[in-house]
């Protein structure tokens, strides 16, 4: 239903920048939020950066004051704005798009359908 592709991953050293995209396509209008999530070698994918169902930015609380989370008017695109990056920043990134569609059923008639859709990963590394 809807398709991400992230983009901007790269090898910086401690202290640098970096600027993440993700590019949604498909039923865009179907989509609810989205968000950033990580995966660090050896660890679980954890949220970074959202948006939360009324429009509010989240950040786990390792990032705030230096990840910025926007968005385009649309949700056609988001970005992932990466400040004073640390080696423990360091993970594949992962953008993710909740959806919901209205389904028929014979039992209830139109319920919603939620489901999740994400993108391929991009990587971050930071040297120290």
């Amino acid at each position: 239903q809807v398709q991400l592709v992230e983009s901007g991953g790269a090898e910086v050293r401690a202290g640098g920048s970096l600027r993440l995209s993700c590019v949604a396509s498909g039923k865009l209008w179907s989509i609810t939020t989205m968000g950033w999530y990580r995966q660090a070698p050896g660890g679980k994918l954890a949220p970074v950066a959202t948006y939360t169902s009324n429009g509010h930015e989240d950040y786990t609380e390792s990032v705030k004051g230096r990840f910025t989370i926007s968005k385009s008017r649309a949700w056609n695109t988001i970005w992932l704005q990466m400040n004073s990056l640390q080696p423990e920043d360091t993970a594949v990134y992962y953008c993710k798009a909740e959806t919901e569609v209205d389904e028929e059923t014979e039992r209830f008639g139109s319920i919603p359908r939620r489901s999740d859709s994400w993108g391929q990963g991009t990587q971050v590394t930071v040297s120290s």
